[in-house]
């Protein structure tokens, strides 16, 4: 049974508890000597950490994605909390709960699975509406659908975040394409429910999340791309240009090459998806970061990937 959850951890701690080694980074001093540089987490985040002793002994016996057992204790270090570690030693998996390591949706999955069955059905296309269909025939892939994150760490990184991801994306696009004329809703609204069904694969979330072998090797897009294929197999008489359109809109949806797309969006459909898509992720990752900073301070310490500092108002406690 866990004893002291990462969101709870203060300076001056002495922890001896479980955490999962998300990562570790063998480095050298200026001395020559080793040190072992490390990230744990929890269901509640992340906290780095460091090894200096004993350094060669605790590398060879440890793996990233271990449960390892940590006695150490909590300094301050560059105005971040970091876990200086006496000891580390694996830990059986079979012996953890794991609802202590997995970070789940608050929203109410079966419900919002509901609410995209209910939006499929609105899809007037009849072969598209059929290949969607298709996708929730298939029990396994559901299971996965509705369990999936949809990333490791920038957004909707839990358990339930795929399917949340999906269903807010699904809502904006049938907003969107209500309010500009000429828009073809139903391929649309295929694209942005099917757009990321290659993170079932892409990543392992039995007992941490992180990327799977296949996800690593082949990317979301590439895996989503073969999934399609797969199910189109089982409908007959699919329109050629139909299913390339539905496809770019799947292979685009990044935006740009620089960030995982292999073709930038070029119809409109696919060029609405990359945005919503975009603005979906990015407010939930600012969000969670917000949430996960200091509830007395005005601003949030600053965001090394986007850049900046987030405001939150002079009352956010």
């Amino acid at each position: 049974m866990k004893k002291y959850f990462i969101t709870d951890i203060k300076a001056g701690d002495l922890i001896d508890d479980i955490f999962v080694l998300s990562e570790k980074i063998l480095a050298q001093k200026k001395d020559g000597n080793n040190f072992l540089n490390v990230i744990l987490s929890d269901k509640t985040g992340t906290i780095k950490g460091v090894v200096w002793d004993n350094v060669d002994q605790i590398t060879a016996c440890v793996t990233s994605g271990d449960f390892v057992h940590i006695k150490g204790n909590v300094n301050e270090y560059k105005g971040a909390l970091q876990l200086v570690i006496k000891n580390m030693e694996t830990f059986s998996a079979h012996k953890i709960d794991p609802a202590d390591f997995l970070p789940v949706t608050p929203r109410n999955i079966e419900s919002m699975f509901e609410r995209l069955l209910r939006i499929t059905s609105s899809v007037e296309t009849a072969y598209l509406r059929k290949l969607i269909q298709v996708f929730w025939n298939d029990k396994e892939f559901v299971r996965k659908f509705k369990t999936a994150p949809a990333a490791k760490k920038m957004h909707h990184a839990y358990i339930g975040g795929l399917l949340e991801h999906t269903l807010s994306v699904v809502s904006l696009a049938d907003k969107v394409a209500g309010h500009y004329s000429g828009i073809d809703r139903d391929i649309l609204i295929a694209g942005a429910i099917l757009h990321d069904i290659g993170k079932t694969e892409e990543f392992e979330y039995q007992l941490r999340i992180d990327y799977s072998d296949q996800g690593r090797l082949l990317n979301h897009i590439v895996i989503g791309i073969e999934m399609i294929n797969e199910k189109l197999s089982e409908i007959k008489d699919f329109p050629e240009d139909q299913m390339v359109l539905l496809k770019h809109m799947i292979v685009s949806h990044h935006g740009t090459r620089e960030f995982g797309s292999p073709e930038p969006p070029k119809t409109i459909e696919a060029v609405i998806l990359n945005y919503i898509d975009e603005i979906d992720s990015k407010v939930n990752g600012i969000r969670d970061f917000m949430a996960s900073e200091d509830p007395n301070e005005s601003w949030t310490s600053y965001h090394r990937l986007l850049g900046r500092h987030f405001y939150k108002g002079k009352n956010n406690q």
